[in-house]
């Protein structure tokens, strides 16, 4: 049941979401959004420009055709950028400005500044803090946290971002926990596509045997991703499971260090970058997931699965980890092999347990959906619009 339209306390309402520039993976979340917003009175306006010259190899970037697209400015300092993202005229009566909280966006400034003699409201969407900083107490840092409470509203990533925001004395109130989420429907779609007998013929034809163990490692290769932990790992799991395998999923810059790696360990399987179907097919052939290193967005994709995630407690998480329940959807151990492995090897070997955690994995995944994370920022508008 949606909430009554505030059209009834406010005339007519306007917002404006600035985006340096629109992800593809975030195309569905805006359509959907700007529908939801309608339907609660709220006029909705999206703000975004293009990638850096460093961001443009990524290839990850989408359209809308109702998206206000401006030319932002860039200026690069050694491995640093910063931009400026001009406001268009035809949003400059909104209401309320939900901007990233990235430092290096200057054009944030002025619009954090207007608060001060302006009846227009301003709240910061992010993470609360860069969770993979490599100088986490530095200046960049400090000054993130300095402007940390000096918005209006809060749209928080996860739970993780919430106490952040709570520790630094922002107003719990204030704060719209969004549970950042992706489209799923269509990995659900392609993991169903599969039948039982297609999943087997995928493990024969990489030579593992029907009811064999597979741990699945998918995402991009990188020294974040602990990926000496991972096959050292594996390595123990192999010599007390003989019969376990590894799938890998993903390209990055460790891929010379993984090719090493697989060619003196047969039941390691490097298949490149995977998508869509076919990368169905593979987590269909799973039981957990194997990411020892940093864990993001994609573990949406584990619950999807019904893929037990595990990983470790000193990785540079990002904010998404919270999803993980430790001993009911996901394991997370220390640091070392004899722990990482072993809390794998266990739950490998205990069939009941496993069952039990892939069946509350697969539940969280209608938890982390689009569709509720667009309510809560919807909700997380009205709210931050009676202020």
């Amino acid at each position: 049941m949606y909430h009554k339209s505030i059209v009834s306390e406010v005339a007519f309402v306007k917002v404006a979401i600035f985006q340096h520039r629109l992800l593809h993976y975030r195309v569905n979340f805006f359509d959907r959004l700007k529908t939801e917003c309608e339907r609660r009175g709220v006029s909705l306006s999206l703000v975004h420009g293009q990638p850096s010259r460093r961001e443009i190899p990524k290839n990850d970037v989408g359209e809308l055709p109702w998206a206000n697209v401006v030319v932002n400015r860039f200026w690069e300092f050694g491995e640093r950028d910063v931009l400026w993202q001009p406001v268009p005229d035809s949003v400059k009566d909104s209401d309320l400005y939900v901007i990233m909280q990235e430092s290096r966006i200057l054009s944030n400034y002025p619009i954090l500044f207007s608060r001060l003699f302006s009846r227009k409201k301003v709240a910061y969407w992010g993470h609360g803090k860069n969770f993979q900083s490599d100088v986490p107490t530095g200046f960049r840092e400090r000054w993130k946290s300095f402007l940390l409470t000096r918005v209006d509203w809060w749209f928080a990533y996860t739970q993780m971002t919430v106490d952040i925001l709570k520790n630094a004395g922002f107003a719990a109130g204030r704060i719209s926990s969004l549970e950042n989420a992706i489209d799923t429907d269509e990995f659900k779609a392609d993991l169903a596509s599969w039948s039982s007998e297609e999943v087997l013929s995928a493990k024969t034809n990489l030579g593992i045997e029907k009811d064999a163990p597979v741990g699945i490692f998918c995402g991009s290769l990188y020294p974040d991703k602990k990926l000496e932990l991972l096959i050292s790992s594996a390595d123990w799991i192999k010599e007390k499971l003989p019969t376990f395998s590894l799938i890998v999923i993903g390209n990055g810059p460790s891929m010379p260090f993984m090719k090493e790696c697989a060619a003196t360990r047969p039941w390691i399987h490097l298949l490149g970058v995977k998508k869509g179907r076919e990368k169905a097919l593979y987590f269909r052939a799973g039981d957990v997931i194997l990411n020892p290193g940093l864990v993001g967005l994609h573990i949406v994709d584990a619950f999807c699965s019904g893929l037990v995630m595990v990983t470790t407690r000193t990785a540079r998480h990002s904010p998404e980890v919270a999803y993980l329940e430790d001993g009911v959807n996901g394991l997370m151990t220390e640091d070392s092999v004899e722990s990482y492995g072993g809390a794998v090897l266990d739950l490998l070997s205990d069939k009941e347990r496993l069952a039990r955690m892939k069946a509350a994995a697969l539940a969280d995944s209608n938890r982390y959906t689009v569709d509720n994370m667009v309510k809560r920022f919807a909700d997380g508008i009205e709210s931050a619009l009676k202020v």
